[in-house]
């Protein structure tokens, strides 16, 4: 019998809670994301520290609860890497082993270029890791000029292409990313995504990227927890870039966000519908606004904006749900490079049926979560997948 009828899964994407045990490995001893915004940003979460995020990491000027009203713990991700993929598909069971490719140093091999640029029948300029205001101010004005594809990379495993609406048109766009995404699913040049950047404007300074983009994954290796339950007839609603991380597979209804605060204006919407099921949710801001622009100050801001909508959303919970705010990685705004950082991450749990609170044993794979979702539902988990259930422990 399960305990909830819908859960409410919410990654406030690249929210890391300090260093992971492994993080040396990866070059990132000493990073600490939430820990060093609150050194910068005076933080007024009254919500988020409520629900026990200062319990769980220290936070200047944010106070521990005294009575928390959830469970809160940390997560240590399993799989290698460090990247939004790997971190999702583990929440929902996957083991990542092999990190997928980045090209942040050297841009896109020459081979790979050619190829691109005869099946498209566009010059690429470019090529190079860039910011996406960046490399618009630096291009645009050529691209529209010419008619050539602006590509660039960045501290993810993505190749993105840039495309004015009016000037390149989005189907053209579209059409040249899933050549560039069929061209990538090679080993040796394989990235997590391929994204389409389309933008307007005429000139250097008037650029802006529109609503339009769209990502081309990599489909999960294998099936997912969210792929169970859709075939068990279970409603699995994303909202953000959850449809684009798991390139649609487990999806029943997917929704996009502009922004971070219209994802949880849509996750406040959908927890007033009736569903059964699963509401994944991810809010991509934090990363891609904030932390590889290594800008700690709107990152705090954006905590802070997040923490506004999660009143209103608790507030909207019914006594049958559950909420799970959680991280996907870390991405430290004060730490050097534009890269994501390899930390723990955030889980905390809410119900208004919980009759206990506190903290819960730190867990060494983000796979509790799918684990968890599973065992409440009574879907069964495959033999390959990752992560044990924690609903026992959820009273």
């Amino acid at each position: 019998m399960e305990k909830f009828k819908r859960i409410f899964v919410v990654v406030m994407d690249s929210f890391g809670a300090g260093g992971a045990t492994d993080a040396a490995k990866y070059g990132d001893e000493g990073a600490d994301t939430m820990g060093h915004i609150a050194e910068c940003v005076e933080l007024k979460i009254p919500n988020l520290q409520k629900l026990g995020l200062s319990n769980l990491h220290p936070l200047r000027g944010v106070e521990p609860a005294a009575h928390p009203m959830g469970y809160y713990t940390t997560l240590q991700e399993r799989s290698v890497g460090k990247d939004t993929m790997t971190g999702h598909w583990e929440m929902m069971g996957l083991y990542t082993e092999k990190p997928f490719i980045t090209f942040t140093e050297t841009g896109f091999p020459p081979e790979l270029i050619r190829e691109l640029e005869k099946r498209t029948g566009h010059k690429v300029i470019g090529n190079k890791s860039a910011s996406g205001t960046q490399i618009l101010d630096e291009l645009g004005e050529e691209e529209i000029a010419t008619g050539h594809m602006i590509v660039y990379t960045s501290a993810d495993s993505v190749l993105q292409i840039c495309g004015n609406e009016e000037t390149f048109g989005l189907d053209e766009l579209y059409r040249c990313c899933a050549i560039a995404r069929e061209l990538t699913m090679k080993d040796e040049w394989k990235v997590g995504r391929v994204i389409a950047r389309p933008y307007v404007g005429k000139k250097r300074g008037e650029f802006k990227r529109t609503s339009n983009r769209h990502d081309y994954a990599v489909k999960p290796s294998h099936p997912t927890v969210l792929n169970l339950l859709k075939e068990a007839g279970y409603d699995v609603r994303s909202i953000g870039k959850i449809n684009d991380i798991f390139s649609g597979e487990g999806i029943t209804e997917a929704v996009k966000s502009k922004s971070s605060v219209q994802g949880m204006e849509q996750t406040i919407e959908a927890a007033e519908q009736d569903f059964h099921g699963l509401c994944f949710v991810n809010l991509v801001d934090f990363d891609a606004l904030w932390g590889h622009r290594r800008d700690p100050k709107g990152y705090g801001e954006e905590i802070m904006r997040f923490d506004e909508k999660l009143g209103i959303l608790l507030e909207k919970l019914r006594e049958d749900d559950l909420l799970i705010i959680t991280a996907d990685h870390g991405n430290d705004p004060t730490y050097k490079g534009t890269d994501h950082t390899r930390e723990k991450v955030p889980f905390l749990a809410y119900s208004k049926a919980f009759t206990q609170s506190g903290e819960l044993p730190g867990q060494d794979t983000f796979g509790v979560i799918g684990a968890t979702i599973a065992d409440n539902f009574s879907v069964s988990m495959c033999d390959y997948m990752i992560g044990k259930s924690i609903l026992e422990a959820l009273k």
